[in-house]
C-alpha cells in the first residue's frame, strides 16, 4: 500500500508546522506551499529536515498563494495529493480591519481557488477547510457548536464564514469529500508574536528577565476557550479520516479570561501581581509597586467578541477526539520555549 500524499496550503504557519510533523510521523509523504519572500520564513518547519526520524525526501516546498488561482491550480495538478489542508490565511483578527480586502482575498477566496481546483484536477481528493471560531462572533448561545447560528464581528470572521460555507456548498454540489474544522484559539511556542498569548508570554518573561518594563494590551475581560495546536492538528487530521465529510467543532470546552490567562502566566513564573484600577485604566504592578502593565485603546478592536466557548461533543463521540493538554501545561510549554530564547 502506496503512502498518502497531503498538500498543506499555509505550511510555515503554527498549525502547519504541528500537521506536517503529525503527517510525516504517519509515513505521509508530506508537501507544503509557502509564500514567495525576501526573507525566508521557515523557522517553524526547519528542525524537519534535522529530525533522524523523517526521511527528508518525504517532505517538499512549493512555491505558491491562495491569491494566485494559477499557482494553486498548478500545484494540485502537478501533486494530484490524497488529502488538501487549507491552513492558509491572514489570521490576525485585529489586522483584518486594516487590510479587510486582502483578508477577503486570502482567507475567501483562497478557498474556491482550492476548491475549484480539485473539481478540475480530481473530485477524489479530501479537503479539509481551517474555521475559526470568531465566525461565532457575537455569540448567540454559550457553549457554541455545530448548530450554533453564525454572527461574525470582524472582516476575518466574515471571510472565515464564506469558506466554511462555500465548503459545504461544493461538498453537495460536487460531492466532494470537503470538511470544515471550527476550531477556537489554539496557541503553542510557534504561535505568532502578535497574538495575546505569545504577547503575555513573551513580555513576562522579558519583565521576569529585565530585558523589558512594561507590557501594554487591550481588552482585558475577552473570554476565550484556548487549547494547544499540537493536540488540534491531531483532530484536524482525524476530520479527513472520518467515514463521511462533515463539520466539526474542536475546542476544550473551558474558558479563561486574558486577565486570568495573564494570572496564570505569571503565577508560573512566580511573578507576584497586584491589579488597580477598572476598564481601560486598569493596571497590573509588581511587589515594589512598580507598573508592569496597562491598556491602551488601540488595541481594542471596533467590534470586540466578548465571549467563545466551544463544545467538542460530537468530535469526541464521532472522532474519538478529545484534547489532551490543560491551559497550565500549554502555558508551561510556551514560557519554556521563551526563556530557552531569551536566556541565549
Amino acid at each position: 500500500m502506496k503512502n498518502k500524499t497531503a498538500l498543506i496550503f499555509g505550511v510555515t504557519g503554527q498549525d502547519g508546522a504541528y500537521l506536517s510533523k503529525l503527517l510525516l510521523s504517519k509515513g505521509y509523504n508530506v508537501h507544503g506551499v509557502k509564500r514567495r519572500g525576501s526573507t525566508l520564513n521557515t523557522y517553524r518547519i526547519d528542525d524537519i529536515y534535522s529530525d533522524p526520524l523523517i526521511k527528508k525526501n518525504k517532505f517538499y516546498l512549493h512555491y505558491g498563494d491562495v491569491t494566485d488561482s494559477i499557482s494553486v491550480f498548478n500545484i494540485i495538478k502537478k501533486i494530484n495529493p490524497d488529502e488538501v489542508y487549507n491552513l492558509a490565511a491572514q489570521s490576525h483578527v485585529a489586522v483584518s480591519f486594516e487590510i479587510p480586502e486582502y483578508t477577503t482575498n486570502a482567507d475567501a477566496l483562497g478557498t474556491i481557488r482550492i476548491l475549484e481546483a480539485i473539481v478540475r484536477v480530481n473530485k477524489k481528493i479530501k479537503f479539509y477547510q481551517a474555521g475559526s471560531s470568531e465566525m461565532f462572533g457575537k455569540v448567540v448561545e454559550k457553549p457554541q457548536n455545530e448548530k450554533t447560528p453564525f454572527y461574525p464581528r470582524s472582516p476575518y470572521g466574515v471571510a472565515k464564514l464564506y469558506s466554511h460555507w462555500i465548503t459545504i456548498n461544493y461538498r453537495e454540489s460536487y460531492n466532494l469529500f470537503a470538511s470544515n474544522g471550527i476550531l477556537f484559539n489554539h496557541e503553542s511556542p510557534l504561535r505568532g508574536e502578535t497574538f495575546v498569548t505569545k504577547k503575555i508570554v513573551k513580555g513576562l518573561c522579558k519583565i521576569k528577565l529585565k530585558k523589558q518594563k512594561k507590557l501594554i494590551l487591550g481588552n482585558l475581560y475577552s473570554k476565550r476557550d484556548w487549547g494547544h495546536a499540537r493536540d488540534y492538528v491531531e483532530a484536524i487530521w482525524k476530520i479527513l479520516q472520518h467515514k463521511k465529510p462533515d463539520d466539526f467543532v474542536i475546542c476544550t470546552g473551558k474558558q479563561y479570561s486574558i486577565k486570568q490567562f495573564i494570572n496564570l502566566v505569571a503565577k508560573q513564573l512566580k511573578l507576584k501581581l497586584f491589579w488597580k484600577g477598572k476598564g481601560i485604566n486598569e493596571k497590573a504592578y509588581d511587589q515594589n509597586d512598580k507598573l508592569i502593565i496597562e491598556c491602551n485603546k488601540k488595541y481594542l478592536r471596533p467590534s470586540e467578541v466578548d465571549t467563545l466557548q466551544g463544545d467538542y461533543s460530537k468530535a469526541k463521540k464521532q472522532l474519538k477526539w478529545k484534547p489532551k493538554i490543560n491551559i497550565n501545561s500549554l502555558i508551561k510549554d510556551m514560557i519554556s520555549y521563551e526563556l530557552k530564547l531569551l536566556k541565549r
